[in-house]
This record gives structure tokens, sequence and C-alpha cells, in this order.
């Protein structure tokens, strides 16, 4: 009996002639990110993650958080984007999509690069999980919205522009000392100092002495 059951375990561990392979560990890097006013919501992302990440049997190879405002510098988003790089993790997974990206643009360049990498990615609030198809058609439609929000600031920078002209305000860097050279050496044969010229033109003693100097 003990034969024969040893023999079926075998059997049953064979689908179509061929062992199956055990399932793959993954190991998950965790990120969370608060504001410097909004630290208190820390624990509570922290919790979400390692709870799921145990729910889907994933082991944490590393966390980590950034603190701060959404424009400032990710120093922990970068750290672990690194060990993606090095293949020391399998899966991000983040509470909020806001939390990771700074900008639908920011956000698809990172999961693109994570694909490319071979890392999933996944975000608790939205429900996405680029580890299945359903997530990674998800993620198509994000490249849509990265072009509409580049086409959208391209707009309004333009709108912003033409309106700046019609109020007669002067675009582009302001003038330079050199523009002013020809008047520069006219006032300087008349026998202006060069404290007075750079008073009247607006520039400094040094840039005055400089165009002179280069005329002689």
């Amino acid at each position: 009996m003990a034969a024969k059951r040893a023999f079926l375990k075998a059997k049953s561990s064979n689908v179509f002639g061929q062992a199956r392979k055990p399932a793959k560990m993954f190991r998950a890097g965790l990120y969370a990110r608060v504001s410097n006013n909004d630290q208190q919501t820390l624990p509570m992302q922290s919790r979400a993650m390692r709870e799921y990440a145990a729910r889907r049997g994933w082991t944490i190879a590393i966390q980590v958080r950034d603190v701060g405002s959404g424009a400032a510098k990710r120093e922990a988003r970068e750290k672990l984007l690194e060990a993606a790089r090095r293949r020391e993790i399998d899966v991000v997974l983040v509470w909020r999509l806001d939390r990771w990206g700074r900008s639908v643009t920011d956000l698809l360049a990172t999961l693109q690069e994570l694909e490319h990498l071979g890392v999933g990615f996944v975000s608790l609030t939205e429900a996405l999980d680029l580890t299945t198809p359903a997530g990674r058609a998800m993620a198509g439609l994000l490249a849509v919205f990265a072009a509409f929000e580049r086409e959208i600031l391209g707009e309004r920078t333009r709108a912003g522009l033409a309106q700046a002209r019609q109020n007669g305000k002067r675009l582009g860097r302001p003038a330079t000392a050199a523009s002013h050279a020809a008047e520069i050496r006219k006032m300087h044969r008349a026998g202006i100092s060069k404290s007075e010229i750079a008073r009247r033109v607006r520039i400094g003693r040094t840039s005055v002495r400089r165009i002179l100097g280069a005329s002689l």
C-alpha cells in the first residue's frame, strides 16, 4: 500500500508526462510615500502592502519610503529602481499610483522601464496589477493619458506666450551686454566714465571694461 501511495503521489505531480515546476517565489519591493503634513498614513500604507504581499505569497525583499512634497526628488524610489535594475526584486508594490508617479508621463516612463527589466508592478488602491494581462492592457491606456497630458501642457504654454505677446511683453532671454557694444563705445569716445556708462546701460562695469578692451 505504501508503495502504491508513493506511485500515485508521483503521478499526480506530473502533467501530461511532465513534472510540474514549483511556483516562483516573487521578491517584492514595497514603496510608500507621504507628504510632510501627512505622515500619519505611512503605517496604514505599509500594513496594507505587507498584508497583500503575504496573501500573494511574496517575500518582501526591500521596503522603502519617501517623505516630502511630490515635486521633491524621490531618493527612496530611485533606490528601489536600482534594486530592480540589479534584478534583486521581481515586483514593485505601492499603495496608490500617485504615491509612485509625479505625473502621468513620469508614471508611464517608470512602468515602461520596469516592464523592460521584467519586473512587475502592483498598485493596491486602483487594483492595477501589471503581472496580469488585464493589468498590462491598463498600462496601454496610461500611455494615451500621458500623450494627452503632454498635449495639454503644450497648448497651455503656447496660449500663455500668445497672451504675453498681445500684452506687449518682451519674450525670450534678456538682452546681453554685447548688444550695447556700439552704444558703449560711442559714450566712451564722448568722454563718459565707465561707471557712468554701466549705470546708463544697466550692466556691470566689468562688462563695460570687457567690451572697451575688445575694441582696442
